[in-house]
Formats: structure tokens, C-alpha cells, sequence
């Protein structure tokens, strides 16, 4: 028995170490971490795949911050998180095609949950998409346009704010497309159009002017008796 044990983990080993092999063999590049993951590699087209942790500095009087994720051919795919560089988490993003799609979640450095986006990812593998062509001053749709697909992210479905500490929610936006509307989906009013003044009424006198010198080019009103 203690024989057939030792085997089947000898096998078990060896699968694992070609399959790790086999993984490895096809990056171009990649780097090991202290405890032997394979990070921050590239595909033999060049590409950025698997899974990145990628370190930006505080410049400029910005402050710096970690992410980590998995790439898929040179585009960042799945759950993303974002740690500041003092190692708090400060950020939970998802992407899709290379864009954000999804709920991104941001925190303050002491953990409070301040605001939540969602956003929509367009596939760029997908030649075409249709985008909505919506009436001047107002959000009602009145025509849908077929476009050439580019890949792109934008905002879509419900924002909220909320108060660090107590979790409250202070503040909610609704987005369709990138286009703001209000709150709880509602529509914009329609802006008024502006109203013509109205021209004063006739006096007896000006309509008998009017009907004396009617077809006459040269008549002129000289202002006695209202006219």
C-alpha cells in the first residue's frame, strides 16, 4: 500500500511540474517572485498575460499605488485590486476585453467603502455596435445608430457616494451610456421653448387706418388719435 502511495505522488509531482513547465514555456518573458510564481510575464507575440503586479511611484504630488491582475493578451481581464504603497487596499476594479465592466468599488486607506461605479466594456472582437441618438435637451431615445466598434468603456447603471465612516449613502447618479440622467432613472424634462411676445391689441381707430389704407404702399401711421 505505502509503495502505491509513493507512486501515485511521484506522479502527481511530475504532473504538476510539466504542467508548470509547460505554462512557463509559453511566455517569452517573466519574472519569479521570492516564493517561485511567475509574474509580470509576456507572450511570444509580445503581450502582457497572466498574472501582473505593476508598482507606480508617487510623481508630481500624486500619490503611488500597487495593482495586480491577469492580463489576457495585453488586456487586463477579471478582478483587479489596487493597494496604496503602504499596502491598503484602496480600489477593486473588473475588467473585461480591457476596459472596465462592472461594479469598480474604491475605499478609503482605512477601509470605508466611499464610492461604487459600473461601467459597460464593449467587445472589440465584435465588428459593430449600436448606440443610442438621444432628442436635444432631454434623454428620451429617438433613433439608434449602428457604429464601428472600438474597444472602449463607459458608464452604465447606478454611481453611489457614500459617507466614510458611517456607510451612508450621500449621493446616487444614474448613467446610460455615459449619459448622466437623474437619479432613479428619471428622465430630464424637456427644456420650454421660449414664448413669443404678444403684439398689442388694436385700437377702433388703428383698425379703421388699417382698413382706409389698406393696399397702399406709402401709408404711414403718424401717431394722432393712436394711429
Amino acid at each position: 500500500m505505502k509503495a502505491i502511495k509513493i507512486r501515485q505522488i511521484v506522479v502527481l509531482q511530475v504532473f504538476l511540474l510539466c504542467f508548470l513547465i509547460n505554462g512557463k514555456a509559453q511566455l517569452k518573458d517573466f519574472t519569479l517572485t521570492e516564493k517561485g510564481d511567475t509574474i509580470n510575464g509576456f507572450n511570444k507575440n509580445g503581450e502582457k498575460e497572466g498574472k501582473w503586479v505593476i508598482r507606480v511611484d508617487e510623481i508630481r504630488g500624486e500619490p503611488g499605488y500597487e495593482e495586480e491582475g491577469v492580463f489576457k493578451k495585453g488586456k487586463k481581464e477579471g478582478v483587479w485590486r489596487l493597494y496604496n504603497l503602504t499596502g491598503d487596499l484602496i480600489a477593486v476594479e473588473q475588467y473585461q476585453f480591457g476596459g472596465k465592466h462592472g461594479l469598480q468599488q474604491y475605499y478609503t486607506y482605512l477601509g470605508d467603502l466611499v464610492r461604487e461605479e459600473q461601467w459597460r466594456g464593449h467587445n472589440p472582437d465584435q465588428p459593430y455596435d449600436t448606440i443610442a441618438i438621444y432628442g436635444t435637451g432631454s434623454n428620451e431615445i429617438v433613433d439608434y445608430k449602428v457604429v464601428k466598434a472600438e474597444q472602449y468603456s463607459v458608464r452604465h447603471g447606478e454611481w453611489k457616494y457614500y459617507e466614510p465612516g458611517s456607510g451612508r449613502v450621500i449621493k446616487t447618479e444614474q448613467y446610460d451610456h455615459n449619459r448622466l440622467i437623474q437619479p432613479g432613472g428619471v428622465p430630464a424634462a424637456p427644456v420650454a421653448k421660449a414664448e413669443q411676445p404678444k403684439k398689442p391689441a388694436k385700437t377702433p381707430e388703428m383698425e379703421a387706418w388699417d382698413k382706409k389704407n389698406k393696399g397702399k404702399k406709402r401709408a404711414v401711421r403718424d401717431g394722432r388719435t393712436g394711429l
